[in-house]
């Protein structure tokens, strides 16, 4: 039987190129005293050596979740979700959509990579408020894969 894991148990891996939205969940994160271990990553090639265990000084432990941004430089987030499903290692990570893009293509096409949401960066309110209630909530109520 699987054990639930609580917030202080999971971590995010956040894959953004963007410095102060990055910021900007980590002071969320703090200011709302989640208890949840943060990794970051800049481009999704840097999210998949951390993923993989081959990056020089991260590590991510399981459970975890991943939010990731669609536009980033080297690897973007559309190349990053197709990688990673199609890795039988990685295939089943939980991953939300945290991005600038309203497009209906893009919304439709990460729906299409199985993601667990698709989150509008403008959506989630001042200080990433709404996505951390989603996170405390999401890591309280459902049991992650194990790797």
């Amino acid at each position: 039987m699987a054990s639930v894991a609580v917030a202080s148990d999971i971590t995010v891996l956040l894959v953004d190129d963007d410095d102060v939205a990055i910021e900007g969940v980590l002071r969320g994160v703090r200011r709302q005293g989640l208890e949840c271990k943060m990794v970051t990553a800049c481009d999704g090639l840097e999210a998949l050596q951390i993923l993989r265990g081959t990056h020089d000084s991260k590590r991510i432990t399981s459970p975890f979740l991943i939010l990731l941004d669609l536009n980033m430089p080297r690897m973007d987030g559309f190349q990053f979700l197709e990688t990673i499903r199609a890795d039988s290692q990685l295939r089943n990570s939980v991953i939300f959509v945290l991005t600038t893009s309203s497009r209906d293509a893009d919304r439709m096409r990460a729906y299409e990579e199985n993601v667990a949401g698709y989150m509008m960066k403008s959506a989630v309110g001042p200080q990433f408020v709404k996505l951390m209630e989603l996170l405390h909530s999401y890591a309280q109520s459902v049991v992650l894969p194990a790797r």
